[in-house]
């Protein structure tokens, strides 16, 4: 099963001159300062919740998608995506992605069906595990601070982390970092066939405590739906 990389995420003095002193110029933050400090500020939250917008850019076809929706950060590996659409005035539940740490469901209203995956057998990817505390950036990936312009505003840090080991996930990852406490603003992810899955974060909470049911899927609660074991052996087709 391929699941959405999400990912979610999200992450981030200038001397005043005086007429009798030069300029005081601060070198820029290396790159490697900058992931610690990005690292450092997930490790040391317990949740999080804000609204997001991802555009996913199909660069076979030329084609962007858009979605947008809320997404819930909490240790140890929790984590929800509620995709949202509009119908008739109100919103709308799409899809989801619901994990309590050991189990991850991906619901389709749309489709009557979820999909059921154990996390033991499939861990996350560091790109979404170190929001919630796991996974180090810095052994997974090479950074360099990229300063195309191509992601974020001109006070923001972009790190472009770069795999160790290659990786059919995702060839590079930008992290859009704000520099006042190094949280993630916007993550994209550019995988092997240069497709964009970009996600932007708005209005992060890290104060709200976030309880545990919001992170459980119950599957009795939807018995018209099928279940789709992600786990299960594929069966070989007959010739």
């Amino acid at each position: 099963m391929k699941l959405t990389r999400l990912f979610v995420l999200s992450l981030f003095a200038c001397a005043v001159a005086t007429t009798a002193r030069a300029p005081v110029v601060h070198a820029a933050p290396a790159a490697a300062d900058v992931v610690d400090q990005v690292q450092k500020f997930y490790a040391n939250i317990t949740n999080v919740t804000a609204t997001f917008q991802q555009t996913v850019h199909n660069a076979q076809f030329g084609t962007d998608k858009a979605s947008s929706g809320t997404v819930w950060l909490k240790k140890p590996g929790k984590m929800r995506w509620d995709y949202i659409e509009k119908k008739n005035n109100k919103d709308v539940l799409k899809k989801a992605f619901i994990s309590n740490g050991t189990t991850l469901f991906d619901v389709e209203p749309g489709n009557l069906q979820f999909i059921k995956k154990n996390l033991a057998n499939d861990v996350m990817p560091v790109a979404v595990s170190f929001l919630y505390g796991k996974g180090d950036l810095k052994n997974e990936f090479n950074a360099a601070l990229d300063n195309s312009n191509t992601y974020g505003d001109k006070d923001d840090l972009v790190l472009k982390l770069t795999p160790k080991q290659p990786s059919a996930q995702y060839k590079n990852l930008y992290l859009v970092v704000d520099k006042t406490d190094f949280h993630a603003k916007q993550s994209i992810i550019i995988d092997s066939s240069n497709n964009v899955n970009h996600f932007t974060f708005n209005n992060p909470d890290w104060k709200t405590v976030i309880n545990d049911s919001s992170f459980e899927f119950d599957q009795r609660s939807v018995p018209n739906y099928q279940m789709i074991d992600a786990d299960a052996p594929i069966k070989a087709t007959k010739p």
